[in-house]
């Protein structure tokens, strides 16, 4: 015999569950620069697309390699497949980008 969970809607609030999950993505991708001009352009150029959007991302990264989770700057509010798209469209755009990889929508808080 199963026992499903009830919780009321404000401890669902509070646990970000169902109505209330905060979905986000995660990308990966190489970055293929030898000018910290180019670095600085590309993390000022990308600053401005996620701004625009109202996301947050959290980035991690090695010499080469660069990964990030992506969720929106709202508090009840979730990433979007338009943001999955922008946030693709605007890494392929950069020519020091390679290898872009974008992940699928998730619970932020309980998947990630």
């Amino acid at each position: 015999m199963s026992k499903e969970v009830v919780r009321s809607r404000r401890l669902r609030k509070k646990l970000y569950l169902d109505e209330f999950a905060i979905l986000g993505f995660e990308f990966t991708c190489t970055i293929n620069t030898e000018s910290d001009a180019d670095y600085e352009q590309f993390f000022d150029s990308f600053a401005d697309v996620v701004e625009g959007r109202d996301l947050f991302v959290s980035l991690d990264g090695e010499h080469d390699k660069l990964t990030g989770f992506v969720s929106s700057g709202g508090r009840y509010s979730s990433a979007t497949e338009e943001d999955r798209k922008a946030i693709e469209e605007a890494l392929n755009s950069y020519s020091i980008m390679s290898d872009v990889t974008i992940g699928q929508l998730v619970d932020a808080c309980y998947e990630a």
